[in-house]
């Protein structure tokens, strides 16, 4: 099997038995983006042996652009489901796991409790405060990630340094931060922060880095080919990594909202989710609008609005940027 990795294995910082750590490894993986993508590809080809893909998104044609596991086939298919097909393509020598969910705290513990790293790949804060959470508390490494415009950061965010609320104490307001939809997005740009972010889950995979370290926030811009180290400091009375406030992991049993980066969209995962029967539900619907209808998802079009309802019972309402609006249309079309 160490053929197939035979031009890495002569690295000096991996060799014969760092590529057995790495087949022996678990990398999981928030999202299936354009940085999941590039993410998943290297890790893939690189021969992590577990890699856990988790998205609750579907293919759309704007993504190709972008999102490099992705072809035109793929449009409107779910996201995990079509890169693992993709990977498993690459690598068979591996295990890949995709998930069609949506993170939050009621599943976080199932998906990522057994990680040694995860990658963070998400398009939210609420997403990487939850994973921020659940890492302190199981002392599992993980890469906080993004990118926007031509530029993107990362940081290592390891079990005894500062976590990502030494880095952002308060939560940014809604609209505060851009999106891709304001500001649009380079695809060399996530390339390449997808590809610094799989080089440190490897350097932490092989336990190359000292998880007594304090973070560097890196900033690049692929633009004008600048990057900027900046320290960041463990805080002592940190809410979360210095008092043990998981407010995001310990959220109420109820529904969680979250707004889709440049999508004007809401998506909705209930508090309780459960496994809808979609060609029972697309039945019904079908005298209220355009519907279509999958294994995996039932695509509902009537006034202004486009519903996309997943097996789980998690929908994306696009069409509003407005909570109230979509709660209003989950209750009409898909139940309390």
């Amino acid at each position: 099997m160490l053929k197939r990795y035979s031009r890495q294995v002569i690295l000096s910082n991996i060799g014969e038995e760092g590529q057995k750590k790495l087949l022996n490894s678990k990398a999981v993986i928030v999202g299936c983006g354009a940085l999941g993508t590039v993410a998943a590809n290297n890790l893939a080809r690189a021969g992590v042996g577990i890699i856990t893909i988790i998205d609750r998104d579907f293919v759309e044609l704007s993504n190709l652009q972008r999102q490099m596991l992705f072809f035109e086939e793929d449009v409107g298919e779910p996201k995990a489901l079509s890169a693992a097909k993709r990977l498993e393509a690459i690598n068979s020598d591996i295990n890949i796991h995709p998930v069609v969910a949506d993170l939050n705290h009621t599943n976080i513990n199932e998906l990522l409790v057994d990680a040694d790293v995860v990658l963070d790949a998400t398009d939210n804060i609420q997403t990487r405060m939850l994973i921020n959470d659940f890492c302190t508390i199981h002392k599992i490494p993980w890469i906080y990630t993004g990118a926007i415009g031509t530029s993107g950061m990362i940081m290592n965010i390891l079990p005894s340094g500062p976590c990502l609320k030494c880095l952002y104490p308060h939560i940014p307001r809604p609209g505060a931060l851009p999106t891709c939809d304001t500001m649009g997005v380079l695809n060399t740009a996530t390339a390449i922060m997808g590809s610094m972010e799989s080089t440190q889950a490897l350097k932490i995979l092989l336990k190359e880095i000292d998880s007594n370290a304090d973070g560097t926030l890196v900033v690049y811009d692929a633009w004008n080919n600048s990057i900027d180290h900046i320290v960041v400091k463990k805080v002592e009375d940190c809410s979360c990594c210095g008092e043990g406030d998981y407010e995001f992991l310990n959220a109420e049993d109820k529904e969680v909202l979250t707004s889709l980066c440049g999508r004007n969209a809401i998506q909705i995962t209930p508090a309780r989710p459960q496994k809808l029967k979609l060609k029972e539900l697309a039945g019904q619907l079908e005298p209220l609008g355009q519907v279509k209808a999958s294994d995996f998802l039932v695509l509902f079009k009537i006034d202004d609005y486009e519903i996309s309802i997943f097996r789980d019972a998690r929908a994306i309402i696009k069409g509003t940027s407005d909570g109230n609006i979509a709660r209003s249309l989950y209750a009409r079309y898909i139940g309390n």
